[in-house]
């Protein structure tokens, strides 16, 4: 006979797991679906000093596969597939993955956002060794330092003012002559006495020893070229989620965010976003975590409304 899951997790990260674990723990019969393996995004970050429970923090990947036991402690299944199409319609759901179709009730998407990058030479094999895209993970590891923010926008203004708190200066870089970010954000940046501008500018190379050292820079305006030593790089210039796969299925927003409040349902019955994927004011691990508790109560709540219907 079939098998025809309660609920399908799309995406290992802390979201994902953390709505396997209530679900299964429920008694639904779950199953999460993960093309790499547990953690997601927060599995790249090799110490992570903001989930609570750590007094020393903790390796992301670590806690990625912690996660993932604890869903499978209570019978979750994890399938280790690549996602290559959907079909959300309907009362039963269809993931179509290198592994074969699988059928649930419920699917529940967690594939997460990924930092965009600035696309100079060496970026990913500098990841950890002075490249970084989450001020509010690793921003504590350049206390006193001379730190780089690349971007202009609400995010890396927030990350530049973050830093300037920690950081002995923060040099922010910016392809235009100010700032897109909202009006809030100015002042406080302006009278910083330890933040600079660099603007009209894009970086063009990323100057490294055993870890970064600095980066070159090219002025838009004048096609000057200098370099600018420092002992990280924040690049805040927005993320992209994860969702390709389901723009046509369900709705999403001008960024390609699904939109789902904090119920985390979306526009299509049975089918709810957790994480990094979806529309919200804050994109931090503990979130993620929080979103998947949430959804397992609605999926739940899905599962019991619709049982015995046609």
């Amino acid at each position: 006979m079939e098998r025809i899951y309660d609920v399908i997790i799309i995406g290992g990260g802390p979201g994902g797991y953390t709505a396997a674990l209530y679900c299964a723990r429920a008694g639904m019969d779950t199953l999460i679906i993960e093309k790499l393996s547990a953690g997601g995004q927060m599995a790249l970050t090799s110490q992570i000093d903001n989930y609570p429970g750590f007094d020393e923090g903790v390796d992301g990947f670590a806690l990625g596969e912690k996660m993932q036991m604890g869903a499978e402690r209570f019978g979750a299944q994890t399938e280790l597939a690549e996602v290559e199409k959907v079909a959300l319609e309907g009362k039963i759901k269809e993931i179509h993955t290198s592994e074969g179709v699988f059928r649930g009730k419920c699917v529940l998407i967690a594939t997460g956002a990924n930092p965009r990058e600035l696309g100079v030479a060496n970026e990913q094999e500098l990841v950890g060794r002075g490249v970084n895209y989450c001020a509010a993970c690793d921003g504590m590891f350049y206390k006193g330092k001379t730190v780089v923010v690349v971007g202009g926008g609400n995010s890396a203004a927030g990350d530049a003012l973050l830093l300037s708190k920690i950081c002995k200066k923060v040099i922010l870089v910016h392809r235009r002559d100010s700032l897109r970010a909202e009006k809030i954000y100015h002042k406080p940046l302006m009278q910083a006495e330890n933040v600079e501008f660099c603007w009209n500018s894009a970086v063009t190379e990323l100057l490294y020893g055993d870890k970064v050292t600095g980066i070159k820079v090219k002025n838009k305006v004048t096609e000057e070229e200098r370099q600018i030593d420092c002992d990280g790089v924040f690049v805040s210039i927005g993320r992209a989620p994860a969702t390709e796969l389901f723009k046509d299925a369900v709705d999403v927003d001008r960024s390609g965010y699904i939109i789902a409040d904090e119920t985390t349902r979306t526009n299509v019955p049975g089918v709810f976003a957790v994480g990094d994927v979806r529309t919200k004011a804050m994109r931090q691990v503990i979130t993620a975590a929080a979103d998947g508790a949430v959804a397992s109560h609605f999926v739940e709540e899905y599962l019991a409304e619709t049982e015995g219907q046609e």
